[in-house]
């Protein structure tokens, strides 16, 4: 397979950067643009210590009319490190044209099949978790073939998140530990993200992500088409609030505990303009006003006490959007509390969803689906990272390839026999 993706800062077409090199592509340039941040940010001290006095003395403020601190701030605080920034990044590891051109046509395609204008179900399939560019590429090549395969009746993303929301302590995801030992090189794994997206989008294969922040989605501006908030982050107001001004699509879970209302309200929200306290480019605080995200819909993904994607659930769903004025749009997650963190059930999920499908339910709009290269999960031992099976998932368990050709191959019929219905 023809290399593509994101060049080698101030190369040619010919200097596009092999899967297996994307790490230490990734820390080559995180140093240089670390040592860049550095002396920016004793520029910035340089220049307050010389502006602010001047403030001092017009508003009337003595410094000594300020106690030390000591003792006050940072008391639990270990270590403060320098990190790159969005912008600096977006620099040296530019969008490429056909990540552009994917990301174009991956939201334009999914906004269309969300307000219900394309038949086509939306597909999300993919790791639980990205930890290894060189399986996740080799997996967004079966995508590709994938996408050709059912194009007429899916529009099938990869699942893509390099961030992982956790209930107690345990690795949070690529981005912030991508050599998987604990050392925590989180410029690094910034850097790998975006190089990573690169390469996935420039295979035409659009991504999907979940961000857990205000900042980690402007380190891949432009690479992302789909955005899912997850469980945890439902009721969190400034998740809400940020997702109302993203330029992709975005979906809301329901909370752990099952409610429905929660999705539904934060849906609403993200519909709504916003102002609110974010950051800029360059990782400044700043003032954000939003539009409002009127591609924002719920996302079924089932709880701890049973799944919630049965014809009964989408009706009780689309009743609760109807009744605050919000579109019947569902998307449904296979995995997690639908598959009771059982794999193999999700092929089950997915033959419901395509049964309500083939019978003409409308509001199913998309499905998720955790897949990876190999079947299963495996613990992951920080001290010996070398040891991990190769495409085997390193958090929730996955389908393999086979089993999510099936899956697909069912929903692609289901929506041709939902089309050859309505003639």
């Amino acid at each position: 397979m023809a290399r593509s993706g994101c060049r080698r800062p101030g190369t040619t077409e010919e200097g596009l950067i092999p899967a297996d090199q994307i790490l230490d592509e990734a820390t080559r340039i995180a140093d240089l643009l670390l040592d860049v941040q550095t002396r920016v940010n004793g520029q910035i001290d340089a220049a307050l210590t010389e502006l602010l006095p001047g403030v001092q003395q017009r508003l009337g403020v003595s410094p000594a009319d300020g106690v030390d601190p000591s003792g006050l701030v940072n008391t639990r605080i270990t270590g403060l490190s320098v990190v790159v920034t969005p912008a600096a990044v977006a620099t040296v590891v530019p969008l490429p044209a056909g990540s552009a051109a994917t990301t174009r046509a991956g939201r334009r395609a999914v906004t269309e099949i969300v307000a219900g204008r394309d038949d086509r179900l939306a597909v999300i399939a993919g790791p639980c978790s990205i930890h290894d560019p060189e399986a996740a590429l080799e997996y967004a090549a079966f995508l590709v073939r994938m996408r050709e395969r059912h194009g007429d009746d899916l529009e099938i993303l990869m699942r893509t998140y390099t961030e992982k929301p956790r209930t107690e302590v345990d690795w949070k995801g690529f981005a912030y530990d991508p050599f998987l030992d604990g050392s925590s090189r989180i410029s690094v794994g910034l850097v790998a993200t975006r190089l990573l997206m690169c390469r996935i989008t420039a295979l035409g294969v659009p991504v999907a992500a979940e961000p857990l922040n205000a900042l980690t989605p402007q380190y891949v501006n432009g690479l992302v088409t789909y955005n899912g908030v997850g469980a945890r982050n439902v009721t969190d107001q400034t998740a809400r609030e940020r997702v109302s001004g993203f330029s992709s699509v975005v979906g809301f879970k329901n909370s752990p505990e099952g409610s429905i209302d929660a999705a539904v309200s934060a849906v609403l929200t993200a519909r709504a303009p916003h102002e609110f306290l974010g950051v800029d480019h360059h990782g400044v605080s700043a003032q954000l006003s939003t539009t409002g995200n009127d591609t924002a819909h719920v996302i079924l993904r089932g709880n701890k006490d049973g799944p919630n994607h049965s014809a009964a659930h989408i009706a009780e769903t689309k009743r609760k959007l109807a009744q605050r004025g919000l579109p019947e749009v569902v998307v449904v997650d296979a995995s997690h509390g639908n598959s009771q963190k059982d794999h193999r059930r999700q092929i089950h999920v997915v033959r419901d969803l395509a049964g309500q499908v083939a019978g003409g339910e409308r509001a199913i709009r998309g499905v998720m689906v955790e897949s990876n290269l190999v079947a299963g999960r495996q613990d992951l031992d920080r001290r010996h990272p070398e040891r991990l099976e190769y495409g085997l998932s390193v958090t929730d368990a996955c389908v393999d390839p086979g089993t999510t050709e099936v899956m697909l191959a069912e929903l692609a019929g289901a929506v041709r026999s939902r089309r050859s219905g309505d003639r």
